[in-house]
């Protein structure tokens, strides 16, 4: 019996300032989206030509407070062949949170408080 992962969720407070920080930061554009009959909410499959991979941004229309994060113990990763060039947009985005240079990656943060590590193709 094999398995493929196809897709990570993230609870969202605000979608459309979720969609654009996931499109600029990390090139994501959205695939497909769901919709709630009666407004509760809404699922948007993000992605980009590099896998078939997807991130899915839940909005919670009864959920107005922001999530708990626990102690963001937990982080997707993307590799990145132009690192040089990341690390500058993530830095002009003010979105890096925490960098290792002996390792050679760096962190940063969704508007939601989740982690996503950058690490360059070695």
């Amino acid at each position: 019996m094999t398995f493929k992962m196809i897709h990570e969720n993230y609870n969202v407070s605000d979608l459309d300032r979720s969609l654009a920080f996931y499109e600029k930061a990390l090139g994501l554009k959205e695939s497909r989206r769901i919709t709630a009959d009666d407004g509760s909410f809404i699922i948007v499959y993000v992605k980009n030509e590099e896998s078939d991979f997807e991130l899915e941004l839940t909005w919670l229309r009864d959920h107005p407070q922001p999530y708990n994060l626990g102690e963001c113990e937990f982080h997707l990763a993307f590799r990145t062949a132009d690192f040089e060039a990341a690390h500058a947009l993530h830095k002009e985005m003010g979105c890096i949170c925490f960098e290792n240079t002996s390792m050679g990656i760096y962190f940063i943060t969704d508007p939601d408080g989740y982690w996503l590590e950058i690490v360059p193709v070695r």
